[in-house]
């Protein structure tokens, strides 16, 4: 099985950092971890911290720039992906998911705030982004932050496990 990941960048001095393939290791680690096995897409912007807080401005009414934003294209319920209800691309057959939107400029600054890097960080800002597509969210500090905190522990061992080897 295929993902498709269409990634475009909105800012010419975003092409010194190559993303590409920490992203799709990244989205496929997540996609299988939760089990699905069937082709998907995923839109992935990259961009830098005032294109992020003119998207974040525009479709969540908040002032300011964020690490990643996630636009799904369907209305799935954590850990509860149907196929039947998602969201197909009539000319591939692939489940579309929806769209993130990640600053590089963010994940520099945060992956040296936390010591581990831009690598980790942009996987992680992307495996994040990815369980909200399939319906993760972390709004309050109750189960489904845990849950969704905890999905993504166990993802970024899977693909630290694999970077190691």
């Amino acid at each position: 099985m295929k993902h498709k990941i269409y990634l475009s960048r909105d800012k010419r001095f975003l092409g010194q950092l190559s993303a590409r393939r920490m992203i799709k290791q990244a989205v496929n680690a997540a996609l299988h971890a939760e089990n699905i096995f069937v082709p998907c897409e995923v839109s992935v912007l990259l961009t830098d911290d005032e294109g992020i807080h003119a998207l974040n401005r525009e479709f969540r009414d908040t002032d300011r720039a964020t690490d990643v934003l996630s636009f799904p294209a369907n209305e799935f319920t954590a850990g509860g992906f149907n196929l039947e209800s998602a969201e197909r691309n009539p000319k591939t057959g692939r489940v579309v998911l929806g769209d993130m939107a990640l600053s590089l400029e963010h994940a520099v600054a945060q992956g040296k705030e936390f010591g581990h890097g831009t690598k980790r960080e942009i996987q992680y800002l992307t495996v994040h982004s990815v369980l909200h597509l399939l319906g993760y969210d972390h709004l309050d500090e109750g189960e489904d932050k845990r849950r969704m905190r905890s999905r993504e522990k166990e993802i970024m061992a899977r693909i630290e496990g694999v970077r190691e080897e």
